[in-house]
């Protein structure tokens, strides 16, 4: 091999190497190197090869042909926009099930970054619909689209009403807001490997990788909101601290339990806050009685026949990712009061898909690979009830 070649597969190398890292990089000087370095390597093999032909045909051991075409215009031919994509979608099914590299001049029509080959954007936008669409927490927060490493005002995330005063020259009336910044965090998950089969229809394959990187990428991300410690991963909802007042500790779950948390929740973030909790914890509320006998927990069916939830009126939504009453450790919380319109999760739904061999196993991995990374922007609805020790 070129010794040049050798070269750029060995900085390829070390460029990943520092991306997989938990270091501070430059991902922008990343992303134009190894750009060129794939631009020089293409061009460095396509002389070899053609040097390597012509040595051949003088030798006599190649024989040179003139292939006659109808393609009078003298021009590249040119598909039409519906025609790549779809030769692209079955370029990168062949990338994903048999490891086959995507052409160039495919690569050329598609956003190609340093995440290996991009998913076709027809199946990232059912991804993009199905991680709307499922899980409990996903479809309760706001998303965004800025750029990673931003300092943004948080009225712009979540729009501020302010006064002013009346007439030209008049001094207008300020309000002092917060900022936050949103990093780069690589959420990562492993490809099933129902897809590493050899014969497989388009759309078949297509309906396996949007349902396997939807059901991992789904969990991550919601277990993120809720418990995430921001090193690494979004930062979760039960990471921030609540206001002076809207953190409770409870030994024994009952009526005024609930009583003290509605308490505890500011008027002005009444409308949109639900509670947070596991099943088991939501069936020991809803076993609770109130002072007429009547139970305080509610569990009603919608038009479609869903489940709906409340305690006291209020929207109960459940999940996986903290513990219940029962196994939560002393000072561990076990349910909150939140609106999930405060919490903002930004990427730029940017996806691709990643091989490398497992040096431990010798297995091909294929690999979805998103950016992310999320905040709460406004705690002021955050009430959290943490286990006390039992009286």
């Amino acid at each position: 091999m070129n010794k040049r070649l050798k070269e750029i597969l060995q900085r390829k190398t070390e460029i990943r190497s520092a991306l997989e890292s938990n270091d501070n990089v430059d991902l922008d000087a990343f992303e134009k190197e190894l750009r060129e370095l794939d631009e020089e390597y293409e061009t460095i093999e396509k002389r070899e090869k053609l040097m390597h032909q012509a040595e051949q045909i003088n030798n006599g051991e190649l024989e040179s042909r003139t292939i006659s075409t109808f393609n009078m215009t003298g021009q590249q031919e040119k598909r039409s926009p519906e025609e790549a994509e779809l030769a692209y979608r079955n370029a990168f099914m062949d990338f994903v099930l048999r490891d086959a590299p995507i052409p160039t001049e495919l690569r050329e029509t598609t956003s190609t970054g340093d995440i290996g080959s991009v998913i076709p954007q027809t199946v990232l936008n059912r991804i993009i619909e199905k991680l709307d669409a499922s899980g409990m927490i996903l479809p309760l927060i706001t998303n965004t689209a800025f750029k990673g490493g931003l300092t943004i005002p948080t009225s712009t995330v979540k729009p501020v009403a302010t006064w002013v005063a009346e007439g030209s020259g008049s001094t207008k009336q300020k309000k002092t807001t917060g900022s936050i910044t949103f990093n780069y965090h690589k959420l990562r998950c492993a490809v099933a490997v129902t897809l590493e089969v050899e014969t497989m229809a388009l759309a078949v394959f297509e309906q396996v990788l949007v349902n396997n990187i939807v059901e991992a990428m789904t969990i991550a991300l919601e277990q993120a909101i809720i418990s995430g410690d921001g090193i690494g991963k979004p930062k979760g909802i039960l990471a921030e601290t609540p206001n002076e007042g809207q953190a409770l500790d409870v030994a024994k779950m009952e009526y005024q339990t609930l009583v003290d948390a509605e308490a505890a929740l500011p008027l002005e973030y009444e409308t949109n806050a639900v509670y947070v909790m596991t099943k088991k914890t939501f069936m020991k509320m809803a076993s609770i009685k109130d002072e007429n006998g009547q139970p305080i927990g509610r569990v009603n069916y919608g038009i479609a026949g869903a489940i709906e939830r409340s305690l006291l009126g209020r929207s109960v939504v459940l999940c996986n990712y903290l513990d219940s009453f029962d196994s939560a450790e002393t000072g561990s919380p076990f349910a909150f009061l939140y609106n999930f319109k405060d919490y903002i999760l930004n990427t730029n739904y940017q996806m691709g898909v990643k091989k490398y061999e497992d040096n431990e196993t010798d297995d091909l991995v294929t690999k979805a690979i998103m950016i992310a990374d999320g905040k709460s922007v406004d705690n002021g609805s955050l009430v959290v009830l943490s286990k006390a020790a039992a009286i």
